[in-house]
């Protein structure tokens, strides 16, 4: 890519920085949508402003992109020419001469409680300790983790304020487990600092957390992720025979459909519902 698109990209990401920032999204989001434009425009070698629909639709259709990545970076490229029209930086918008790739539906792949059990027995550090309960008694993220912060607990009244996707913050009440974990850590302050070597950041990262929890799981032989911490939470809830529209609350879903997902999973329960089946007797 030549020097000068480069110049002028960096300029116009920071131009949709600003109109992003003001629209209230994250950071992460920002930062996320950011780098999808840069390598589209790396990969398409054309100005940031001239992109064409062949070139999104070769970008997102790269054979080696799974189903969820393609889906995500079709909404960044969206959200990147939308801005263009909106800001007169363009009178077209090449990305509704695209298709809109189709995005997977979701799965539940919850740890299993004996893997959940072997975690905590693997697990020597107090601080992963307590991320492993943040995740599997509070469903939290691993990024609302690495914000657990001491005033985020109110322990009179046993409910932790989390604020999750999309900067929405929801009250979620605390399970005796982690009340007595609150216990010992700080009422000011945040839970997990940042490592001296990240002496600018206030606590740690999210893939800190995420790599934290995952070392933990490696040791212990669990093939999978620490998100599927938060699907044993809803999993678990639901199989215990919580409501569904009470989960949907715990879990902090916009919409019913997503808790909807968590309620395919029960195998025991499917089995209990197998086993009142009885073939008619003849009379």
């Amino acid at each position: 890519m030549h020097h000068e698109h480069l110049t002028t990209l960096t300029t116009i990401l920071n131009f949709w920085r600003i109109w992003q920032e003001a629209q209230g999204l994250s950071e992460r989001t920002i930062v996320e949508r950011a780098a999808v434009i840069t390598r589209l425009v790396e990969f398409a070698r054309v100005h940031p402003l001239q992109l064409t629909p062949l070139a999104i639709m070769a970008y997102v259709g790269q054979p080696a992109l799974s189903d969820t990545s393609r889906a995500t970076y079709h909404a960044s490229i969206r959200a990147y020419c939308k801005w263009l029209v909106a800001t007169d930086q363009r009178a077209d918008d090449p990305s509704t001469k695209t298709p809109t790739p189709k995005r997977p539906k979701g799965k539940p792949r919850p740890v299993f409680d004996n893997q959940l059990e072997l975690m905590l027995a693997t697990v020597n550090r107090r601080r992963t300790r307590t991320m492993i309960l943040l995740g599997a008694l509070a469903g939290m993220r691993v990024h609302e983790i690495a914000k657990a912060h001491g005033e985020d607990f109110d322990l009179t009244n046993e409910v932790v304020t989390i604020t999750g996707k999309g900067g929405s913050t929801e009250m979620v009440p605390l399970h005796s487990d982690l009340v007595r974990e609150a216990e010992q850590y700080p009422r000011n302050g945040y839970w997990f600092p940042a490592y001296a070597s990240q002496s600018n950041a206030q606590h740690v990262t999210r893939q800190g957390v995420y790599a934290a929890i995952k070392g933990v799981m490696e040791r212990a032989g669990i093939q999978g992720t620490p998100h599927q911490l938060r699907h044993w939470y809803g999993t678990s809830l639901l199989d215990r025979g919580a409501d569904v529209r009470v989960v949907q609350r715990l879990m902090r879903h916009q919409s019913l459909d997503t808790t909807a997902i968590y309620t395919k999973v029960s195998l025991r329960r499917e089995r209990e519902a197998i086993a009142l089946l009885a073939l008619p007797r003849a009379a």
